[in-house]
């Protein structure tokens, strides 16, 4: 079976205290768009995984879904590696739906989500369609209506180098990020709620783990929303017009890697 893997940006992020089990609380607006792999999964002798180097997350979740079964999985990678877009999550996600789809005895969805919570905090957002409100520790979820005409343009900065999640919550706990967290996620919400046109999303809180410089360049070449997604470093740009994400691509190309993409409502 062959299935589709988007990749997501986080509209907004809002992190809150360290919980009882050493995770943060988060509520975070979380998006799929249309750059996304491909993964293909046959049933097989053993598990091999190939297309993919760093494959770790995706054998978490088969063996997590039948330890005692073998799959051949195959993922065509175009959502770059460790950049904050959901990649490998996506991946464990769609590789977890075709696989379950092909066992005699299929698990439900909600013992499917449960599965992907435990393998990581973005896979289950991944079996669900449209934009989501993502709670708790990041795996709950609750569905929300959002402008879907708006483009987007990706930006992987030159020589930018991921800084790991771990780390990236250290340094949020260093200083008094958590402090103010209701009042954000309640400015998160509110936005959501009045969100009719796509330039409403603008009034989004800003990403509470990470910024970048690079997204007042965006905003200085007609993004109306410009933010970096989850822990980084890729940044993203809302614009009203495809032409318009064209003509800042043109203009910020130099700066790194980009796409040009639009949202999608499921994989």
């Amino acid at each position: 079976m062959i299935g589709a893997a988007p990749a997501k940006i986080n509209l907004a992020l809002v992190v809150g205290p360290v919980r009882g089990d050493g995770k943060h609380e988060v509520v975070t607006l979380l998006q799929r768009i249309d750059l996304g792999d491909r993964v293909t999964v046959e049933p097989a002798r053993e598990t091999t995984v190939t297309g993919f180097e760093a494959d770790t997350i995706v054998r978490t979740a088969l063996a997590r879904l039948d330890g005692a079964r073998g799959w051949r999985v195959h993922i065509e990678k175009h959502v770059p590696i460790a950049a904050g877009l959901g990649g490998g999550s996506s991946d464990a996600a769609t590789t977890l739906r075709l696989a379950n789809a092909q066992l005699a005895r299929p698990l439900g969805s909600t013992a499917l989500h449960e599965l992907a919570a435990e393998v990581g905090a973005d896979v289950p957002f991944f079996l669900h369609d449209g934009p989501q409100i993502a709670t708790g520790d990041g795996t709950v979820l609750e569905p929300v209506e959002l402008p879907q005409d708006f483009a987007v343009l990706l930006l992987l900065p030159e020589g930018a180098e991921k800084t790991s999640t771990a780390d990236v919550y250290a340094a949020f706990d260093r200083g008094d990020g958590a402090h103010g967290f209701a009042e954000r996620a309640a400015a998160l919400r509110a936005a959501v709620a009045s969100a009719r046109r796509p330039r409403d999303l603008a009034a989004l809180p800003p990403n509470d783990l990470a910024a970048s410089p690079l997204a007042a360049e965006l905003r200085a070449h007609g993004a109306f929303r410009a933010e970096v997604s989850g822990a980084g470093p890729a940044l993203y740009g809302l614009f009203t017009r495809l032409d318009d994400a064209r003509r800042a691509r043109r203009a910020l190309g130099h700066l790194g890697r980009t796409w040009i993409t639009v949202p999608a409502w499921y994989g």
